[in-house]
């Protein structure tokens, strides 16, 4: 009793095409492919497990003077987590995503920088770099090898781009599991609460690049395929149509500024994730904002999400974790007479067998001595940084203090225990090189 509309690809001149289009925003290339108001059911099986829980019936009793209750351009970390909880709400959304791909053809799949050209495969390759660093101290350790050990590049990427692209399966499966219509091409704003979604072709023309020296008179004039600039990323918020609806961005960053609820100057409009202006870039901060952005949109809820204390880890050879603020900028805070800074440096139980320098790690506090010496600064450079920075993370949310650290029984031998026994402070000017363990 529901009127459809069928289309029989092999019945139509450009059946091929629709072909090729229907498996890319669906990942489906079997027959029936079905969509219940726009939205991707998948196939025959699939519409029936949708009928036996309900989804479908709500999909066809849905009528509303938009086509949906959510819609998310951008299918990185915040957007999905934002997508996904909507739909878990029982709300309509959908989710544009699109990657322009490289002149060699090369892109994106679903899941945002994170996934694909952030913090997965850095970490990834932090750790193929960490086990040749192993291997270095294994002999030290009594493991013998006389064979010559090597790197392959193209065996680690290789599977490394395995991983990756089972993530972003796992995220198109999820979306379609949540009946959230996903579909992998531009939006654009052309009104109030009207978006275009529109494809775009893997083939940019050339590029002609002139070029100055800041060292000295030599220009470049150079016509080229692919040019990077290896500057930071740009926030894409200048061609998908906000200055038609009013949504003001800096022009200079291109990032937006919203208030305390994600919330942009256009009241229907909001914002999450690398995109906002003064928040720090990190997937986990993404993540939160945009699931606590659609429980108050849709389940009345009021949580914001805490900007404050948001810890991070640079994964570099040696890592380094922090909570809280610098130095530097607790300074400009708190003013300098009302801070006290306990520091170390501190040699790992695992670099003395192996003979690595004594003296390179180091852990730092900086505490208010106005507010019972509160810890609001927090840093670590050695191994494992981001495992240890994690737990304090939790501690300083709930108040840490210096005497609550002193308080606190460590783990030995480990990096972390260094925390419990700071005992010098910067002001005091003390050498803080380390002699034995």
């Amino acid at each position: 009793g529901i009127e459809c509309n069928i289309l029989e690809l092999d019945q139509v001149d450009d059946g091929a095409n629709v072909q090729e289009v229907l498996s890319e925003i669906t990942n489906q290339r079997t027959v029936p492919n079905i969509f219940v108001n726009k939205v991707h059911m998948g196939g025959c099986d699939r519409t029936f497990q949708a009928h036996q829980s309900g989804l479908l019936q709500k999909l066809l009793q849905e009528d509303s003077a938009y086509d949906y209750d959510l819609i998310v351009i951008g299918g990185g970390s915040g957007g999905l987590a934002c997508a996904q909880e909507a739909a878990i709400l029982g709300k309509k959304v959908m989710v544009l995503d699109f990657v322009v791909p490289s002149p060699q053809g090369t892109s994106w799949g679903l899941g945002g920088t994170c996934v694909n050209v952030g913090c997965v495969p850095k970490k990834l390759m932090h750790q193929a770099a960490l086990l040749g660093q192993a291997l270095s101290d294994a002999r030290k350790f009594g493991w013998e090898y006389h064979q010559q050990v090597k790197h392959n590049w193209e065996t680690m990427t290789e599977a490394i781009q395995n991983h990756i692209g089972s993530l972003n399966w796992g995220y198109r499966l999820s979306l379609r599991e949540k009946a959230v219509a996903y579909v992998n091409a531009y939006g654009e704003f052309v009104e109030h609460h009207k978006i275009k979604v529109f494809f775009v072709l893997g083939s940019p023309g050339k590029l002609k690049v002139v070029a100055k020296s800041t060292e000295g008179p030599e220009t470049i004039e150079e016509i080229y395929n692919t040019v990077l600039l290896a500057i930071g990323r740009d926030s894409c918020t200048r061609k998908i149509g906000l200055e038609k609806i009013g949504v003001r961005i800096n022009e200079r960053s291109g990032k937006i500024p919203v208030n305390d609820m994600e919330q942009t100057n256009v009241p229907y409009v909001y914002a999450v994730g690398d995109i906002l202006e003064g928040k720090l870039e990190l997937t986990p901060v993404a993540i939160q904002a945009g699931k606590l952005l659609a429980r108050r949109l849709f389940a009345g809820r009021l949580e914001k999400c805490d900007y404050v204390n948001i810890p991070t880890t640079v994964f570099t050879p040696l890592e380094y974790g922090c909570c809280g603020l610098s130095e530097e900028r607790a300074i400009e805070v708190h003013k300098k007479e009302n801070l006290e800074v306990y520091h170390t440096l501190f040699w790992p139980l695992e670099w003395t067998v192996a003979g690595r320098d004594n003296n390179t790690c180091y852990a730092k506090i900086i505490c208010n001595k106005s507010d019972n010496y509160r810890v609001i600064g927090f840093h670590v450079l050695g191994p494992n940084a981001g495992e240890i920075t994690q737990g304090f993370a939790a501690a300083m949310k709930c108040g840490l203090t210096k005497q609550l650290l002193d308080d606190t029984v460590g783990i030995h031998p480990t990096c972390g225990e260094v925390f419990t026994t700071l005992e010098i402070t910067k002001s005091s000017g003390l050498d803080i090189t380390q002699k034995g363990c």
